[in-house]
């Protein structure tokens, strides 16, 4: 218009006014382009999971229908299958989802029938949740809820086998822990506060069974030469002496076993201590003979065994029971001898003496040293 008006004639302001008589016209109003995009306004990122959803309907696919819900904070995504998407169905699966979750703060979808009714209303008002629905015909404003359909779908397109329900539950499960692009972490860690056992982790070392391996392992070394103690309450025992003292036990009283494998002992003097298993024995006193007895395990092998007192084996006469005094204290214990015949006495061959004074000569070895021979290329 411009070009064909400068063909014939001018007139001051002459580009303007052609401009402002252009946009007067309404024919030309009417069959305009759409205008440039508006600037991206993305919706605020809610500081704490499940505290705004976005909800849409996917289907029909697979000749099933879908309803599909993501969380905006972590993107964790919910889809179910739907016999209809009416709105008494979506009520009772939006229940069974918040009873699980939690009740949102807000809840997006766009203009649909489902969404719009009042019942649907009523649903969100007596639940305390703001319903905000979309500007119609502009999906681009529920994209979150557009984006999460288009990922089930391909989803679903790529995996095999099962029934749809199973697909669908294999593929949510895989979703759940991947990293997502947007927070770096999983949905399942922004969402559950952890990451959900898959069989992935399996590759991973199982760091406790290792141990309890190891655990056992040094048990079963240590035990080789260890001998377990019945020591209980009330029990007379010898309590290891660690003051600067000549006197290396002490006698006492066990009063009460204070851990698996300790016990508070009382001595004679009133004092008390607390002592592990390794640091008690048992005292055999002239009294406690018919308890021991019963502790004694019964000597069943042709070797010599270390035994209270007054205890002896079946098949072990008494004179076969020598009772010797230690020097760790005035209990006796008693070692008890199998009945064997007794061995012939052996000469014993002197053992050669050295005179006192006499010098020390050292050994040499005689062997002919020589250097081995080299292979030299």
């Amino acid at each position: 218009m411009k070009g064909l008006a400068r063909s014939y004639v001018w007139w001051p302001k002459m580009d303007q006014d052609l401009e402002e008589k252009v946009k007067a016209c309404t024919q030309c109003q009417t069959n305009q382009h759409s205008p440039a995009p508006a600037p991206l306004h993305p919706w605020e990122w809610p500081g704490r999971p499940w505290s705004r959803l976005h909800v849409d309907f996917a289907g029909p696919f697979m000749g099933q229908m879908f309803m599909i819900m993501v969380d905006a904070h972590s993107k964790w995504i919910e889809a179910h299958i739907m016999s209809n998407i009416t709105a008494p169905v979506t009520i009772d699966k939006l229940r069974q989802v918040f009873a699980i979750h939690g009740i949102p703060d807000s809840l997006v979808t766009d203009n649909g029938l489902t969404f719009t009714s009042e019942l649907f209303s009523e649903f969100m008002q007596e639940n305390g949740i703001h319903h905000a629905r979309t500007a119609p015909f502009y999906p681009a404003s529920n994209g979150l809820a557009e984006r999460a359909v288009q990922t089930v779908k391909e989803g679903l397109k790529r995996m095999t086998g099962d029934s749809l329900s199973s697909r669908l539950s294999r593929f949510l499960f895989k979703y759940r822990l991947t990293p997502q692009s947007t927070t770096g972490r999983t949905p399942a860690e922004m969402l559950l506060g952890r990451r959900p056992k898959s069989r992935l982790d399996l590759l991973r070392p199982n760091i406790k069974a290792k141990v309890e391996r190891k655990q056992e392992k040094q048990k079963e070394r240590h035990d080789q030469h260890a001998r377990e103690r019945q020591l209980e309450p009330d029990d007379h025992v010898y309590v290891r002496n660690f003051n600067n003292n000549s006197v290396k036990w002490l006698p006492g009283v066990i009063r009460k076993q204070s851990g698996p494998v300790s016990f508070v002992v009382e001595l004679q003097d009133g004092l008390v201590f607390r002592r592990h298993q390794d640091h008690v024995r048992l005292r055999y006193d002239a009294g406690s003979v018919t308890e021991i007895a019963v502790r004694c395990p019964v000597v069943e092998q042709p070797t010599v065994e270390t035994c209270s007192p007054g205890v002896r084996p079946e098949g072990v006469s008494q004179e076969e029971v020598s009772v010797s005094s230690g020097t760790d204290g005035p209990s006796p214990t008693a070692t008890l001898t199998p009945s064997m015949p007794p061995a012939p006495d052996r000469p014993k061959t002197p053992s050669p003496m050295v005179p006192a004074g006499s010098p020390v000569v050292l050994r040499r070895s005689q062997r002919t040293h020589k250097p081995p021979a080299k292979l030299n290329v």
